[in-house]
């Protein structure tokens, strides 16, 4: 057992700060990539019911539609995501993975014919979802805590699942919400059912 403050606990932070932020990092790249390119990497997005466009859904969520999509999504793809990871590594590929998919999925079968979709937001999405949901799930004061704090600052944007703003992906966003209640029902909800509960008799 460890203690927060523990050189294990610090140990996990910063792995959580190397991993995200690379991911992070990775992302802002492909962006000038992207501008110095005049767009090229745009045409990697998802292009709804095109099949040869299913592969897209990978990695949709690293291309951004220029640099101002892309700075609205750094902070909370580096906060939601560190804070997942510190629960373990393990954890956040689950929830990272399922949002990424349940979000690209959403697009393909949802968005309008001749659009394009990319962007993290999705992924964003999922991670808010599942710190919400694992603090249901898990019962845990801490992190009912955690999902409290999460939604006091982040859970406005959750109108993001509706067709509220044009040119934006509310097919993305609400897939990536699936994705990330999903995943903390796999995490959580089914550890507590194959934990046997204790019965005073």
């Amino acid at each position: 057992m460890t203690e927060l403050g523990t050189p294990k606990k610090k140990s996990l932070f910063t792995q959580a700060l190397i991993v995200v932020g690379g991911l992070l990092a990775f992302m802002w790249a492909l962006e000038g990539l992207d501008a110095v390119t005049l767009n090229a990497l745009d045409s990697f997005g998802i292009e709804p019911r095109i099949l040869g466009d299913l592969p897209n859904i990978l990695w949709a969520p690293l291309l951004h539609f220029g640099w101002p999509h892309l700075i609205s999504n750094s902070i909370p793809f580096l906060v939601l995501g560190v804070m997942i990871y510190l629960s373990g590594p393990s954890k956040w590929v689950i929830a990272t993975a399922l949002s990424t998919v349940t979000s690209g999925l959403m697009a393909w079968l949802l968005a309008p014919i001749g659009s394009i979709t990319a962007g993290a937001s999705g992924v964003i999405f999922g991670y808010l979802t599942y710190l919400l949901a694992r603090g249901i799930f898990s019962r845990k004061l801490g992190q009912i805590v955690i999902a409290v704090v999460v939604f006091a600052i982040y859970g406005s944007v959750l109108w993001g699942v509706f067709p509220t703003a044009v040119g934006v992906s509310w097919q993305a966003h609400l897939g990536g919400a699936i994705g990330g209640v999903f995943a903390a029902w796999l995490v959580y909800g089914l550890d507590r059912r194959r934990t046997p509960q204790r019965m005073a008799y």
